[in-house]
């Protein structure tokens, strides 16, 4: 909470709340106990009174070869882990941005895809990543996720009470432009759902995080994997929840876990109306 605000506007900000909770994991390559191991997660979430969470991306499958992932994906009116999310939504009474699983396209490349089901267990919206990680991050370590992954190529928002949230998956957070999209759009919240490698992590997440954060005054919620997984890949972890300050007012750092924080949509006003950088703005791209 922005320590600038006065004891007057913090008292009035109290009755508006959501209670929002990420959730880090260190998934493996069997999809079985990834789904065991995130049915766990949701209910300690639950009991803590969540009514939105978010999972990491390839929560459900994690550390594959290539070959593997075409032989796991699935369509996405067939999907098992789809059906998993809308289920434990409707257990749970809660809302599920459910990190990302990989869905087949027909086709050579699978969709990277994020889905949101309402606590009815209804599906809101769907995401595919748009921005897909072809890197060299040195150390021997780099990347072609464009040979296995289809790129989205659309940015999805999806109302989530008195919140609209712009959908985003690891990679996506280094363009700016996206979430300016989701500005545009009406956001006031925003997801990142990631499997950030050990070595950006540790340079750049806490720093992009809190910039998309600050540059757009919203509330930013971020589930990672953590750990090391079944190829040998290291991630990076430290999910977190950032206010439209930027403060991080939740913070998993490493191992499993489920992060939490209330947010509030007087909050968030009373920043933009504050300090107006969204309306301040000289050079905006014609969404």
């Amino acid at each position: 909470m922005p320590t600038w605000l006065s004891k007057e506007a913090l008292v009035a900000l109290s009755d508006v709340r959501l209670q929002v909770a990420c959730i880090q994991m260190c998934s493996t390559a069997n999809r079985a106990e990834n789904l065991q191991q995130a049915a766990i997660l949701l209910a300690q979430a639950a009991a803590g009174g969540a009514k939105l969470v978010l999972l990491p991306e390839n929560f459900d499958l994690m550390g594959v070869s290539d070959t593997a992932k075409q032989e796991n994906a699935e369509l996405q009116h067939h999907s098992s882990v789809l059906a998993f999310l809308s289920q434990q939504a409707v257990l749970h009474q809660m809302t599920i941005i459910g990190g990302s699983t990989l869905l087949s396209t027909g086709s050579e490349r699978l969709r990277n895809a994020c889905a949101v089901f309402s606590s009815d267990g209804k599906l809101l919206a769907i995401y595919d990543k748009i921005h897909l990680f072809d890197v060299d991050v040195g150390a021997a370590e780099s990347y072609c996720e464009s040979a296995v992954i289809k790129p989205g190529d659309k940015p999805c928002s999806v109302p989530l009470g008195s919140f609209r949230c712009g959908l985003s998956i690891c990679y996506d957070l280094r363009f700016p432009e996206l979430y300016r999209y989701y500005m545009a759009d009406g956001c006031q919240l925003l997801s990142v759902v990631a499997a950030f490698t050990d070595r950006t992590g540790a340079a750049h997440w806490q720093t992009l995080l809190r910039a998309r954060a600050i540059e757009n005054q919203c509330y930013l919620l971020a589930s990672a994997q953590w750990g090391v997984h079944a190829n040998g890949r290291r991630t990076w972890g430290h999910s977190m929840i950032i206010d439209p300050w930027g403060e991080v007012i939740a913070l998993q750092e490493e191992g499993v876990g489920v992060i939490m924080a209330a947010l509030s949509l007087s909050c968030l006003t009373a920043v933009r109306e504050k300090m107006d950088c969204l309306s301040h703005r000289r050079f905006i791209a014609d969404f």
